[in-house]
């Protein structure tokens, strides 16, 4: 039987799933540096053990839609790619979860094979899990590249 650990975090009604071996850390919400003639989903950076990490808003790559930043329940998960480490704005990433195999569907259905980075749903009692790839993610961006230039020039 796998098993596989995700870092589970809210957006808008939803509950979503990071792998946990592509998760640096969880961090609070500190200032973000702003760097104008980003694409859209990027708020700009952050110093995270010394490095610069992209700030990109989770919502708006979701929903597009702004996040809604509320020093309590918001949060930054630091994920790496094999783009780039970028930090993620999310809503009460709180719990570290045991996923068996069993309890994962893929996906096969219409709406979700417009996103690429959806792998699969967990079904866990009467809680589903949306598994989130951030190499994926992160690679499907529009404008990646432009960020990932960005960071380097300000390494």
């Amino acid at each position: 039987m796998e098993l596989s650990k995700v870092v589970v975090f809210r957006e808008g009604n939803e509950e979503y799933g990071l792998p946990i071996q592509h998760v640096i850390s969880i961090e609070k919400l500190e200032d973000i540096n702003v760097i104008p003639n980003m694409p859209y989903y990027m708020k700009g950076v952050v110093k995270v053990r010394g490095e610069l990490i992209p700030v990109l808003d989770t919502n708006r790559i979701l929903y597009h839609q702004d996040s809604i930043i509320d020093e309590q329940t918001t949060k930054l998960i630091v994920v790496h790619s094999e783009e780039l480490s970028a930090a993620l704005i999310v809503k009460e990433a709180k719990e570290i979860l045991d996923i068996e195999e069993e309890q994962l569907k893929s996906i096969s259905v219409g709406a979700f094979q417009a996103t690429k980075y959806f792998t699969a749903v967990a079904s866990i009692e009467d809680r589903l899990i949306t598994i989130i790839d951030p190499n994926l993610l992160i690679a499907g961006l529009e404008g990646i590249a432009i960020v990932k230039e960005e960071i380097v020039s300000h390494q």
